[in-house]
């Protein structure tokens, strides 16, 4: 008979192994949004669109932004906050630059229209996967993934989960487009057919996907 401490140190060993597959797989997601050049996800094209208003760095505006959110999340629905949020902030960026780099300046792949469509195609799974896999975890999430638990929460549960990411998702969109057209921005930079997708179609591959993984 297994103990209730062996127990729980598979418990323990299967959720760190889901939140750090899961962030690897968000960080190739990320990669591969770049790499097909359709447009970036809803999260980033918000934070394009404002940092180019302003006139700030990118990484520097999404930082803030990330706080931000992390504030808010705390005050409402902290048991989200643990240490799958510090390793998706630090690591997913760099996994995504790591991965770029290797395929552009190592492996000098020149991507045509069909691989492109290959990497939106990887990108919209995995990162609708990655997400599942380390909301399973159940070790913190990011901050903007916390957020359609907290629409969720401030409507009483009347809106589901997937409601509530394709709402956010879209509100991101949007919001990064209209500072994108204030700032007089180019706004294909930020969006496109990739973004589209993501922001209609990530929720309900998060829910498909954490429906396989739970047998529910």
């Amino acid at each position: 008979m297994e103990s209730q401490k062996e127990k729980k140190q598979k418990i323990t060993f299967r959720r760190i192994a889901f939140l750090l597959l899961g962030n690897f797989f968000i960080g190739t997601c990320v990669a591969s949004y770049r790499l097909g050049m359709f447009g970036v996800d809803a999260y980033s094209s918000m934070n394009l669109g404002i940092s180019g208003f302003l006139g700030m760095s990118f990484g520097n505006w999404q930082l803030i932004m990330n706080v931000f959110i992390l504030i808010v999340i705390f005050l409402n629905v902290p048991r989200f906050i643990g240490l799958g949020t510090i390793i998706n902030m630090v690591f997913v960026g760099y996994i995504a630059d790591f991965l770029c780099w290797l395929v552009l300046d190592v492996m000098k792949v020149n991507a045509g229209l069909s691989l492109r469509i290959l990497f939106l195609c990887v990108g919209m799974v995995l990162c609708s996967l990655g997400c599942a896999l380390y909301m399973e975890a159940d070790l913190g999430l990011s901050p903007y993934d916390s957020v359609p638990f907290l629409i969720m929460k401030f409507t009483k549960d009347k809106v589901s989960f997937r409601a509530a990411r394709v709402s956010a998702d879209v509100t991101v969109m949007l919001t990064g487009v209209a500072f994108c057209l204030a700032a007089h921005n180019n706004v294909w930079e930020i969006v496109g057919i990739g973004t589209v997708i993501n922001a209609f179609c990530n929720g309900p591959l998060i829910q498909f996907f954490r429906a396989r993984l739970t047998g529910k």
